[in-house]
């Protein structure tokens, strides 16, 4: 909770049963009571002198004062938002909600709106008080104008002028997608070029990752969120998978590693960064085979902060299997690899998931940080047998948020119109099929790691 000065404030509940009611206080971290609530408690006296109380009543009394306690933090509270809608209302006064917020993280149908019952049964149904106005009670599609643009004084905050058009915002890996999924292909021999839009994929990879696929109707795959609909491109249907840690896992592996001082002085040497340095040393010591070739004894699930798709399993953990004693660079640079290549392999777990549910999905979409990362990007390419589509601009989640501002301006019909026009194809980066046998492989391996896992599992859950 944020103090008046917006810095974190802990706050804490004393709860006081006497004999005649239970009384609470919402107190401070200075000592300091900040609001007060009491509930009688019931007594009965089935003979004189002899008195009773339940311990049922005295625990329901105290849920009562605690649910008034929240409810005096709580209903100071004007409006609860996302973040997006709140930078949203900081620009235009407009407590409108952008559809992708609401439908992704807050289970707002785009359908049937919000569902009362699933209020009540987490006892927070005063939010349906007043048509969900501190909730929203006005929902708009991503790009939609909100208002009349800027205030005078967020005009004044921002430097620009008052009344320029402000968009219903997009969630940033949603933002990503919209960036990078509906570019003009034509010219660059992929399969999507005569195929609908629903035939490619957004993955957005920085230090987790997110897979955007688009359906022309509702399709439900396990272990993958969704299906969301308008919820990134209006009018289509949205399954969001999703790895938990990919960018992260990979820093984690690296800097966690023996050799991780000498990479470091020696990128710093070469002005560097650790992994253009990793990619180099791979290409040096791959010798006249494939670079992916050099893990063919190491093997890693990358699931150290547990699956988020399509698994929906966070109680799995990170494996390797074919680790040495030797602790040098080439160790460090394998290790890497191999890592580089278990978040492929996931990224083929997912893909596989979808098509298996519906989606039909020929091309890969990538932008966010890892897509800068050759090896990566080819990695990807090489493991799922698809075509890698990197854009043009690099910060594609900052085009497509620029994409909602042109269609709130009016100089688009629609969101279709601004990314077929904005979003660009920078490379396309090819499978290399010959290498098909090896991975399709190391992908058995990889499954089997996983299963593996669950029989350990099981094995230490047995009597």
């Amino acid at each position: 909770m944020l103090g008046d000065n917006q810095e974190p404030q802990h706050y804490y509940v004393g709860v006081d049963v006497g004999t005649g009611s239970v009384r609470a206080a919402l107190v401070d971290q200075g000592g300091v009571l900040l609001a007060f609530a009491d509930q009688p408690i019931k007594r009965w006296e089935p003979q004189f002198n002899h008195h009773e109380q339940s311990s049922e009543d005295i625990w329901a009394a105290c849920c009562v004062v605690t649910k008034k306690l929240r409810e005096t933090c709580w209903n100071k509270a004007g409006h609860f938002f996302d973040l997006p809608d709140f930078l949203s209302w900081k620009a235009t006064g407009v407590t409108a909600r952008s559809l992708c917020s609401l439908v992704c993280k807050w289970t707002y149908s785009a359908e049937d709106g919000w569902d009362d019952s699933f209020w009540k049964m987490i006892g927070l149904e005063d939010l349906v008080a007043d048509n969900y106005s501190k909730i929203g009670n006005q929902v708009l599609p991503p790009g939609a104008s909100l208002g009349n643009g800027l205030t005078p004084e967020a005009a004044k905050d921002l430097g620009l002028p008052a009344g320029i058009a402000v968009a219903a915002s997009l969630i940033d890996a949603h933002a990503g997608g919209l960036g990078v999924i509906g570019a003009d292909v034509r010219g660059h021999s992929l399969a999507c070029e005569g195929q609908p839009v629903t035939s490619r994929l957004a993955v957005i990879c920085g230090t987790s990752s997110c897979h955007m696929g688009i359906s022309q109707g509702p399709i439900f795959v396990p272990g993958v969120w969704g299906p969301y609909f308008s919820a990134m491109i209006p009018g289509f249907w949205l399954n969001e998978g999703g790895q938990s840690v990919t960018g992260g896992l990979l820093d984690h592996m690296v800097q966690g590693h023996a050799a991780f001082p000498e990479l470091q002085a020696r990128a710093t040497a070469r002005c560097q960064s650790v992994y253009a340095y990793l990619n180099s040393h791979l290409d040096l010591i791959k010798k006249a085979q494939p670079v992916g070739f050099l893990t063919v004894d190491l093997h890693v699930w990358p699931d150290f902060h547990g699956n988020r798709s399509p698994l929906a399993d966070l109680t799995l953990k990170g494996m390797v299997t074919g680790l040495k004693l030797s602790q040098d660079l080439d160790d460090l640079a394998i290790l890497y690899l191999a890592t580089v290549q278990a978040i492929a392999f996931g990224t083929r777990l997912i893909v596989e998931a979808m098509e298996a549910a519906g989606h039909s999905i020929s091309t890969l979409f990538l932008c966010g940080g890892l897509s800068k990362n050759p090896l990566f990007v080819q990695m990807h390419a090489d493991i799922t047998g698809m075509p890698v589509v990197l854009s043009r601009e690099v910060e594609s989640v900052l085009v497509g948020a620029a994409i909602l501002g042109a269609c709130a301006s009016g100089d688009f019909t629609s969101v279709q119109e601004a990314m077929a026009r904005m979003s660009k194809v920078g490379k396309v980066v090819f499978p290399r099929l010959e290498d098909k046998s090896y991975y399709d492989k190391k992908y058995q391996v990889f499954l089997k790691l996983v299963e593996h896992q669950k029989e350990y599992a099981a094995i230490m859950k047995g009597d």
